[in-house]
């Protein structure tokens, strides 16, 4: 049983998300996660700054606005698609960010790990917990970044 961690503050559910990914392919989201909150914000700045892990330029992004799908995609080495159910449990077990938000904007990241009867489970960052997709008071699925 993984001890989920949950997102250090209101505007981190994306690089919460990019952390975990990479710990489940890495082999290590078993935890404890002692340094979570300060990987989130370094992995934050990194996502959201003027240049990418590689020192690559970057459009700057404000923090405020939450991660652009774009550079999750480039720091998972993923592409970004419109949501659609039956490629992202295609994509497993490879971890599958997903944006979800109001009919209008993104508002939030999870990350698919797993299905259940074609029902996708998400490390939701809001909660610490694995959770159904559908369970999320965010209704609406918007993009997914799959493995290339």
């Amino acid at each position: 049983m993984t001890d989920w961690p949950r997102q250090p503050d209101a505007r981190t559910c994306g690089p919460s998300s990019v952390v975990v990914a990479e710990a489940v392919l890495a082999g290590t989201a078993a935890g404890p996660w002692p340094r979570f909150a300060e990987e989130v914000r370094a992995t934050h700045r990194r996502l959201t700054g003027l240049r990418d892990r590689s020192g690559r330029l970057q459009l700057p992004w404000p923090r405020a606005l939450g991660t652009p799908p774009w550079a999750v995609a480039r720091e998972l080495g993923g592409r970004v698609r419109r949501y659609r159910r039956a490629e992202v449990v295609a994509a497993l077990p490879t971890p599958v960010p997903v944006f979800l938000g109001t009919r209008w904007l993104p508002r939030h990241v999870v990350l698919v790990l797993d299905e259940r009867d074609g029902e996708p489970l998400a490390y939701d960052p809001a909660r610490g917990a694995v959770v159904p997709l559908s369970s999320s008071r965010w209704r609406r699925t918007w993009w997914a970044v799959l493995p290339r």
